[in-house]
């Protein structure tokens, strides 16, 4: 599984939790069977872009951000992103293979070499069908159903990996601290990007996400230790979210966020929350 197809699995286990939708409820309501949404949630496999849609449409969440993210899963699980177009000569003209009596050396030495290529495909195939098959019985432990039962009799396996310190400067996506995170607070900056602060209490770490920015654009978010930002860097970035890295928290801790446009004439705009209180409210600073 790569990495973007990771990234969308993640998402939309955010978004099946918050529909409040059991595995057998979402089925119901979509044209997917439950064992088909436990793939999809797992990563197992890629979902249909329909399924994407519908999930969307049950999460309230606007298509075109997770879309995008969709998009950039499926070009890798295909493989289109890194096989090369086939040039207009090569696709003209058919391939020439040697015949036996024109390769150059004895046939008893090509037959031994083929031998021993056969031998070592096989060992590989092996080996790869066996970390397949492992991590095909783990990840069905992933998922839960019905309010948080699992789906079987296997636990709940997809824990936080790490907590506090321990997420410092550390991306909530990898280390699953951005399934089902509190959101402190929403600012929608003047220039109609959106700027909220997350917080996980398991991996107790905050971290701020933003959308419909601009290519330039950057967010940052403050709270007792280092602070951590990041940039809109391409036109992918502008269509889904973007995270900063984490940063430890503890209950009752003040959480900064700030966003900084590319337009030398916009201002600083910064939202302040408390985790584990009401979210402060929004303000907009003075530009230095």
């Amino acid at each position: 599984m790569t990495a973007e197809h990771a990234r969308l699995a993640v998402v939309l286990r955010e978004l099946r939790a918050r529909t409040g939708l059991s595995l057998a409820a979402l089925s119901e309501r979509t044209a997917y069977s439950k064992s088909s949404w436990e793939r999809y949630l797992n990563g197992k496999s890629l979902p249909p872009r329909q399924a994407v849609r519908e999930l969307c449409r049950l999460a309230n969440e606007p298509y075109g951000r997770v879309s995008a993210l969709w998009e950039i899963a499926e070009s890798g699980w295909s493989g289109r992103a890194a096989a090369p177009a086939p040039s207009e000569e090569s696709r003209s003209q058919p391939e020439e293979l040697p015949r036996p009596s024109e390769a150059g050396q004895p046939r008893g030495r090509r037959s031994r070499g083929g031998r021993l290529m056969v031998v070592l495909v096989s060992a590989y195939a092996v080996i790869v069908g066996g970390v397949a098959l492992v991590f095909f019985l783990l990840s069905d432990r992933e998922i839960p159903d019905d309010g948080g039962t699992p789906a079987g009799s296997a636990p709940y396996s997809l824990a936080p990996q790490c907590r506090g310190a321990a997420c410092e400067g550390r991306d909530p996506m990898r280390l699953v601290c951005a399934i089902g995170p509190d959101t402190l607070t929403t600012y929608r900056t003047s220039t109609g990007a959106n700027v909220e602060l997350r917080y996980s209490e398991k991996c107790g770490a905050t971290w701020a996400r933003v959308w419909g920015a601009r290519i330039g654009d950057r967010v940052e978010v403050t709270a007792a230790g280092p602070t951590r930002d990041v940039r809109i860097e391409d036109t992918v970035d502008m269509e889904t979210y973007v995270y900063t890295e984490m940063t430890a928290v503890h209950p009752g801790s003040a959480v900064r966020a700030c966003f900084k446009p590319v337009s030398a004439d916009g201002g600083r705009e910064c939202v302040e929350a408390r985790v584990g209180g009401a979210a402060g409210g929004a303000r907009r600073a003075s530009r230095p």
